[in-house]
């Protein structure tokens, strides 16, 4: 099913006798979870309104990525949360969609300094369980009503809704960007190293570490963006202040940085590689301990340490069991992105964020339509934990 207007998509709503699962470009399985019919929003496309001026963008659901990127671009301006593309790392085609980027509430690692998808959505349009269509927020901030839904709607990976229609707040492209990078560095000394950056008043945008860089050895990487002369000099600065650390390199042209930090961004070192793929959320200066008690795993630290991707190949001497008690301990939050078998995909909830999970699937999805069995799952692992 592929409704070519939101009229058409509430009444295929509406009328569903059966389970629905919501596909843009069908680049994220949602959680591993199938079933349901195939509902696919990719021919809701297009760009509605693009205020350049009023750095305002409000763009159908099934709109390509890469086509809003590509009239950004044509403007100077950016998605500003710098969402991933999961392709590579989950082994999926088809092309990623905005709609996607908003359900999953995907974002990379200039999330740090600049925030997440969430914090960029004005407004929002979407098709409930019972085929209503609803709107929240604004399409431009100015007229911005309220973020209630908008906030709600990223990150609820299709379960309460079909999105529309978005309306983004976007910003300006930096004149320059430079790239610091520490060679040799152990995780601990990393993120060590990211901590005193972020720490420091110098703007980073981007903060990574990787056990194996481009060249087999750890690299730690730093990014400041802006107008060339300010990227110089805080550059120079964060030198000085990490010096104990090693001697940094600056590399400042723009396609090299770029390629980078999509390698970071992407998760590029695991591409076609075996084993299960873990997201850790985690206190960064917990992070290193963590990854340190996990055997056989490899790690790739991002956000200065509170984000950490975990490969776990065949050998591994870690399991799911051992990932969850480690991070649990931590008071963080860990979540299978890719592999299968018997460990859940999702951090099992507390008792009353379940119950309110429950409720809200609840009063926007009465009959259990969209993407079957995902917030199914997640319940039967809290019970379970």
């Amino acid at each position: 099913m592929t409704p070519e207007t939101e009229p058409e998509l509430a009444e295929t709503v509406a009328g569903a006798q059966r389970p629905l699962r919501i596909l843009g470009g069908g680049t994220r399985p949602v959680g591993g979870v199938p079933g349901g019919a195939p509902l696919s929003t990719r021919a809701l496309s297009g760009v509605e309104l693009y205020e350049p001026g009023a750095l305002t963008l409000v763009v159908r659901a099934g709109t390509p990525l890469a086509e809003v990127e590509a009239v950004l671009a044509g403007e100077g301006q950016r998605l500003p949360f710098e969402p991933m593309d999961h392709r590579g790392l989950l082994d999926t085609q088809g092309e990623p969609t905005i709609g996607g980027v908003v359900a999953a509430n995907v974002s990379g690692p200039r999330r740090i300094q600049a925030g997440a998808c969430r914090d960029f959505l004005l407004g929002v349009r979407f098709v409930d369980g019972q085929g209503r269509v609803i709107r929240n927020g604004g399409r431009v901030m100015k007229n911005v009503t309220g973020y209630d839904l908008v906030r709600l709607m990223a990150g609820s990976h299709g379960t309460l809704g079909v999105i529309t229609e978005v309306a983004l707040k976007v910003l300006p492209v930096p004149k320059a960007t430079g790239l610091l990078t520490i060679p040799g560095l152990s995780d601990d000394r990393g993120v060590q190293a990211l901590c005193r950056a972020l720490g420091s008043p110098y703007e980073v945008t981007g903060a990574a570490h990787l056990q194996h860089g481009p060249e087999g050895t750890p690299m730690t990487m730093i990014r400041l963006e802006g107008f060339e002369a300010s990227v110089a000099y805080r550059a120079g600065e964060l030198k000085a202040r990490l010096a104990e650390y090693g001697p940094a390199r600056l590399e400042t042209d723009p396609e090299a940085v770029h390629a980078a930090w999509a390698a970071v961004r992407d998760v590029a070192p695991f591409h076609g590689r075996p084993g299960d793929v873990w997201r850790l959320s985690v206190k960064p200066t917990d992070a290193p301990g963590i990854v340190a008690g996990l055997e056989g795993v490899e790690a790739i630290y991002d956000w200065g340490g509170g984000l950490v991707w975990l490969l776990l190949p065949e050998a591994a001497g870690a399991d799911a069991t051992a990932i969850r008690q480690a991070v649990a301990e931590a008071g963080g939050h860990a979540t299978r992105v890719r592999g299968a078998g018997a460990a859940p995909a999702f951090q099992p909830l507390p008792a009353p964020v379940a119950a309110l999970q429950a409720g809200l699937k609840q009063r926007f999805d009465p009959k259990g339509l969209f993407n079957p069995g995902l917030m199914e799952q997640q319940a039967r692992d809290t019970s379970a934990a």
